[in-house]
């Protein structure tokens, strides 16, 4: 074959075969030509993807539009309580028959006998606010679980004695004595009838009522209890406790050096963390005595939040302490003293409900049993001081 037979050969070719880069050897054009197809590749993805997400954003502002409108009935729930809580609830309305698994799963059984399911660590946390509110003792008390019916704290009961001597003469031997007191836990119980109706079509929040009359209770007839008790059921109160130290009024009527005699009668070292309590009408009176130089010995709160002050030591309200005393009476209106050193409460359970369909249905009605077991008294009565206001004096 001559050249220009070969020439008219070549010519024939498409135009495609007769550039390939691989026939004249040049490996720059070759990655020049590769290059520029990746990017036009590229460059196509990209225009694809963009066109793909926008498509896509118009999808999602229509569909939010569309659930925005009202009565939709889809929006969403930003506060999906949760599953203990919702348990609960369900629980309340409609009994654990009706309830999810899951739900079922989430109720904790009581281990007493009395049966029943423990209200959710939410709830329990509610009712412990709502008892501050109602038995101000857990406010200043020393508040601890208990695994038992019955607590026995050890106590020391005797120091030992060292006497100076001297290099020869023969030392003397001393002990300490211990000794043991125990703290019985009681059990309140009360319980609360809702109608059918009312557990069914209720709107408001179920469990928030149910807190609240429960906490009511319990906190009132808690308070009275560590105040008045007898021990008889219920915890033995701080004015029935034997060996707390009491000091008498120097008059037939309460007066600001009162006070003072009982605020340094206290050791210093329970003095320093030692709160007042009295009921509202003896704060009242307190309110109004002066010392010498005319001040009042009351100073309110200098900052929001703060309880007011006598002789420098906060002031608690103590609904179920005694009033003060009409004339030819007597009564013990005043404690003061270290109560985190002093008072004891032990909680063994905080709150137990049990639903109970039956016996009110009748009546249309569901009852709920609630109970808490709960014991308390002073442990150290040295760390206590009561004022006794005898108007029986002529």
């Amino acid at each position: 074959m001559n050249a220009h037979t070969s020439l008219e050969i070549r010519s024939a070719l498409p135009l495609e075969i007769r550039n390939d880069p691989s026939e004249t050897n040049d490996p720059l054009a070759a990655a020049t030509a590769a290059v520029e197809e990746l990017r036009s590749a590229s460059a196509e993805f990209r225009t694809r993807q963009e066109e793909e997400l926008r498509a896509a954003n118009d999808r999602i502002a229509a569909l939010e539009t569309r659930l925005n409108r009202p009565g939709t009935g889809q929006q969403e729930n930003r506060e999906e309580p949760a599953l203990e809580r919702r348990a609960f609830s369900n629980f309340a309305r409609y009994g654990v028959e009706r309830m999810q698994a899951d739900e079922v799963r989430a109720l904790t059984v009581s281990t007493d006998t009395a049966g029943g399911y423990l209200a959710p660590e939410q709830f329990v946390q509610e009712l412990d606010r709502n008892l501050v509110l109602f038995s101000p003792v857990r406010s200043v008390a020393r508040v601890t679980p208990a695994s038992a019916g019955e607590i026995i704290l050890p106590k020391r009961t005797g120091t030992m004695t060292a006497s100076w001597g001297g290099e020869t003469d023969p030392a003397t031997g001393t002990q300490p004595a211990y000794g043991q007191q125990k703290v019985n836990v009681y059990e309140l119980k009360c319980y609360v009838d809702v109608s059918n109706t009312l557990l069914e079509d209720a709107a408001f929040n179920l469990e928030a009522e149910l807190a609240f009359d429960f906490a009511e209770e319990f906190g009132r007839a808690e308070g009275a209890a560590f105040i008045n008790g007898d021990g008889t059921g219920k915890p033995n109160g701080l004015l029935n406790t034997a060996g707390i130290d009491t000091l008498d009024t120097t008059g037939a009527d309460l007066r600001a050096d009162d006070l003072i005699d009982v605020f340094h009668d206290l050791p210093g070292a329970y003095a320093a963390r030692a709160v007042w309590g009295m009921n509202r009408s003896v704060i009242g009176e307190v309110r109004k005595l002066k010392n010498s130089a005319g001040d009042y010995l009351w100073q309110d709160a200098l900052t929001a939040g703060n309880p007011p002050t006598i002789l420098g030591r906060p002031v608690v309200e103590l609904p179920d302490m005694p009033d003060y005393p009409a004339m030819d009476a007597e009564a013990l209106p005043i404690v003061f003293g270290d109560f985190k050193s002093a008072f004891r409460i032990f909680d063994r359970v905080n709150l137990s409900v049990l639903r109970d369909p039956y016996s009110q249905q009748v009546n249309g009605l569901v009852r709920f049993h609630a109970r808490r077991r709960v014991g308390g008294g002073v442990t150290k009565t040295e760390a206590l001081r009561l004022l006794k206001v005898d108007r029986t004096t002529p």
